[in-house]
């Protein structure tokens, strides 16, 4: 049908403002605004028919019911909702009352068009709205994941302002035994710190079976700079609570919901977590990152080098222990779940890969053993067997009981490759 047939129809159909003249054909040209676009349609239906085509106050359009004409007044409100809050990008919604849309659905077919011509009326308000928002907080709008989400509800008179999460990237090194990576709450009370009426006798009644964590050492100190309501600790993967973590160490990504501050110095934010920490965490290289960034570390399943000091139940010789040693680099070791994690994993068999393998006698009865294994792979039960879960082991093959009496991990391979691509971080 002919743009000014459409225009015509509708013009008959009651007061419609330019707007919803303008929207009902959107898709068939580009550049201008719907009320510019309907503007036109009146002074070209004039022309055409040699006849007044007067303008439609919007206050009197019984399509929109006046809404069209306050666009100002909902940006100004959406940038008074977040006037405290730091943020580069936005995007707007609109929750239309159910009579405009029915308005909508009825002047279409009145003109002969399809439900789905021309452009909906929440569309034009989110798009309006959200120019108009840009303009007034020197802003950008984003439909991947802006730091702010308006929601307008026509209907209720309100909008809601949702803070997206930020994220920040770096790598920690954890230089004391005994400290988990994130808050580990205590399996008796489950975190509650009581037992009936009486404090725990687990956890001493603090509901937690660690007073420290990597997690507590940063997440915190993110949180308050960035100013949000809370922060959640994400690694890629995680080292046993009594082992170190050296090298260049292990890539985190800490996320803060509802960050007042999003643009932080991030060399100044290191030197606050490190002096917070007082030696026992050490983070690097912070840079500010997208959420993409989350997903990527915890799927992250890297090849790892790991010390272990090893205690020997009878005397090994170096020539038995080289042997041993021989036949573990390069194998396949197949682990069922490990006893001491069997109460909070499933019972499964998995086959993990022994890259390299080395070993030295420190005397008969100690030896450290550097190996590089697959990720995932389980280094206490690859020296002990588990009681045979775990074959081949260095205990199985010495005929000697064997246990770690203290594990460094000194390197999480190929942390840099996934990780460092300017597409996951922000400036």
């Amino acid at each position: 049908m002919d743009v000014l047939d459409v225009a015509a129809r509708a013009t008959e159909t009651g007061p419609v403002c330019d707007a919803c003249l303008g929207r009902l054909v959107a898709d068939r040209s580009f550049g201008l605004s719907n009320a510019e676009r309907g503007s036109a349609l009146r002074v070209s239906l004039a022309l055409r028919d040699d006849e007044d085509h007067d303008p439609v106050d919007v206050a009197d359009c019984w399509v929109c019911e006046g809404r069209c004409a306050e666009f100002d007044e909902w940006a100004e409100r959406a940038a008074e909702a977040v006037e405290d809050v730091e943020f580069a990008t936005y995007n707007v919604g609109t929750r239309p009352p159910p009579l405009i849309e029915e308005n909508e659905a009825l002047l279409r077919a009145d003109v002969g068009l399809d439900e789905d011509a021309g452009e909906p009326f929440n569309s034009e308000f989110n798009r309006e709205v959200g120019k108009r928002f840009g303009r007034l907080t020197d802003t950008e709008v984003s439909f991947d994941r802006p730091d702010v989400q308006f929601t307008i509800d026509l209907a209720d008179d309100e909008v809601d302002a949702k803070v997206n999460s930020t994220f920040v990237y770096g790598r920690y090194r954890k230089l004391e035994r005994d400290i988990p990576q994130t808050e580990w709450p205590c399996r008796e009370c489950k975190g509650s710190g009581r037992q009936g009426a009486d404090p725990c006798d687990h956890c001493g009644g603090s509901g937690y079976l660690y007073d420290d964590s990597v997690e507590e050492y940063t997440a915190p100190v993110v949180e308050d700079v960035m100013d949000g309501t809370e922060a959640t600790f994400h690694g890629a993967g995680r080292e046993d609570v009594d082992a170190l973590m050296l090298g260049t160490g292990r890539p985190f990504v800490i996320e803060v919901e509802e960050p007042r501050r999003r643009r932080v110095d991030t060399d100044r934010l290191q030197s606050d977590i490190n002096a917070f920490a007082d030696g026992a965490v050490e983070v690097e290289g912070l840079r500010l990152a997208t959420y993409e960034m989350v997903e990527r570390v915890k799927e992250h399943d890297a090849a790892k080098r790991y010390r272990a000091q090893v205690a020997f139940d009878a005397d090994v010789g170096a020539d038995a222990l080289a042997d041993a040693v021989e036949e573990l680099e390069g194998a396949t070791v197949e682990q069922y779940t490990p006893n001491r994690v069997d109460h909070r994993r499933a019972s499964i068999t998995r086959e993990r890969d022994a890259y390299e393998v080395t070993a030295e006698l420190d005397d008969p009865r100690h030896a450290t053993v550097e190996i590089r294994g697959e990720g995932g792979l389980y280094i206490k039960e690859l020296i002990s067997s588990d009681e045979g879960r775990t074959e081949p082991s260095l205990a199985g093959l010495l005929g000697v009981g064997a246990e770690v009496t203290a594990l460094d991990v000194l390197a999480v391979e190929g942390e840099d490759e996934p990780f460092e691509r300017d597409e996951f971080f922000r400036e």
